[in-house]
């Protein structure tokens, strides 16, 4: 998100244009999507009902937003125009929130909301309507003029809006469980009824199910992408890393893994049958085929920019891989491979083909397992490169995706909790 813009009132940014960064118009914004919670916690902005030139009106999620200013709004690229459909858990901002009557807590008083500011968690993604502007008196329209006392208040400060504490419905279960981490959630779904987990797996969006499918057990992957209307499937599939995506197409019978590639972006099923034509114990079956790549004039600014992406995990960010164009895998040639501490180290104007670390030789995707893990055992190493004979990138390997295949089957099945005031082994 752009520094300058941490926070918005809902209203200003009604009917604006959407643009994407080479500066061309997609749509305008129709909606806000917000998820509510329990008690007067402040509800989460999930993203935009962005309405096109078509009139189709599709989700843009906050994550592929990258700034929020007055007249206009940016997104990181490729949109997906799947039609928007509201999910049980989702609340729409101005055809349910604006104009609806709630009461202030401390006096009792019926007032009527007119506005919401929205805001960006410190350090994080995620934004929350945090305040609500509203007018004492007489019911009135949501940003028309009217007689009243007018006065800006915290979420906390109104009720009318949020879930009841009660309840056994997705949307409840949902806020129960939103703080937890992807493997936490995945845990307490394997342990769900099928009906139930069916019913959570509705109600998530696309990013945060594609986050917790990569942690569920094979069994519970196949069973939840099937319950799912195949164009979601395909929308949740490449919303997970290429190589965790791969592993789950491999599983399915070849009528619906063909059926599903070909409702995805011909880039990502390009990638998805890139991955699956390798073996599935190999570098290449164990790689994922969008780690950071430079060019060799990009500077160590550039690089730090690119490892500070919040949705790249600790092993993903912890190097970028120096190619000759193209950039997207298979790449051109390799060149090495620069450590984030190294990154640390140099002034940012450096350009990171002057402090490349060739000396080790990136592995062949048909490495076999054993093999990749006595490379990082030896190295000490977090990510790996895997090219080809032509001396093209082709992915990387992360740790633990090595992990993940090197213990026992059931090992997503262990509940990893620590009692109260207990500290892990070596902390």
């Amino acid at each position: 998100m752009a520094s300058g813009a941490p926070r918005f009132f809902v209203s200003h940014i009604s009917g604006v244009a959407v643009f994407d960064p080479a500066g061309d118009q997609v749509g305008r914004v129709r909606d806000l999507v917000v998820i509510l919670r329990p008690g007067r916690r402040p509800p989460r902005l999930l993203g935009l009902v962005v309405e096109l030139s078509t009139r189709r009106r599709i989700f843009l999620p906050m994550t592929r937003v990258t700034s929020v200013q007055a007249g206009q709004v940016i997104t990181t690229g490729v949109l997906n125009v799947r039609r928007f459909e509201q999910r049980p858990t989702e609340r729409l901002v101005f055809g349910e929130l604006l104009d609806r009557r709630v009461t202030l807590v401390d006096t009792g008083e019926e007032v009527t909301v007119l506005d919401l500011s929205v805001h960006q968690l410190p350090a994080r993604r995620e934004w929350e309507i945090d305040r609500v502007f509203v007018r004492k008196g007489k019911k009135g329209g949501a940003f028309r003029r009217g007689k009243g006392e007018t006065l800006t208040v915290e979420w906390s400060a109104v009720t009318g809006f949020s879930l009841e504490e009660a309840g056994q419905g997705a949307e409840n279960l949902l806020a129960t469980f939103e703080q937890l981490r992807p493997a936490d959630l995945a845990n307490v779904l394997h342990h769900l009824s099928p009906k139930r987990r069916a019913e959570v797996a509705a109600a998530l969006d696309d990013d945060r199910l594609a986050d917790v499918l990569e942690e569920l057990p094979e069994d519970d992957q196949i069973e939840v992408l099937g319950v799912l209307a195949e164009e979601r499937a395909a929308d949740v599939l490449e919303a997970m890393d290429p190589d965790d995506a791969a592993d789950l197409l491999g599983e399915l019978p070849e009528a619906d893994k063909e059926r599903l590639l070909s409702l995805m972006r011909p880039s990502d099923a390009a990638d998805m049958r890139r991955l699956m034509s390798y073996e599935e114990h190999t570098a290449g079956g164990l790689m994922t085929t969008e780690p950071i790549i430079l060019r060799p004039d990009a500077t160590v600014a550039d690089a730090l920019a690119r490892i500070r992406e919040p949705d790249l995990s600790p092993a993903h960010a912890a190097q970028v891989y120096v190619c000759r164009p193209p950039e997207e895998t298979p790449t051109g040639k390799y060149l090495g491979t620069v450590h984030f501490q190294r990154l640390l180290r140099d002034p940012p104007y450096t350009l990171v083909g002057s402090m490349l670390d060739d000396d080790l030789l990136p592995l062949d995707p048909d490495a076999t397992l054993p093999v990749v893990a006595g490379f990082f055992a030896t190295y000490d190493m977090v990510a790996a490169p895997v090219v080809d004979e032509a001396g093209s990138l082709l992915g990387a390997v992360t740790v633990d995706d090595v992990l993940d295949h090197m213990l026992p089957d059931d090992w997503r099945e262990t509940e990893f909790h620590l009692e109260e005031g207990e500290v892990p082994d070596g902390g």
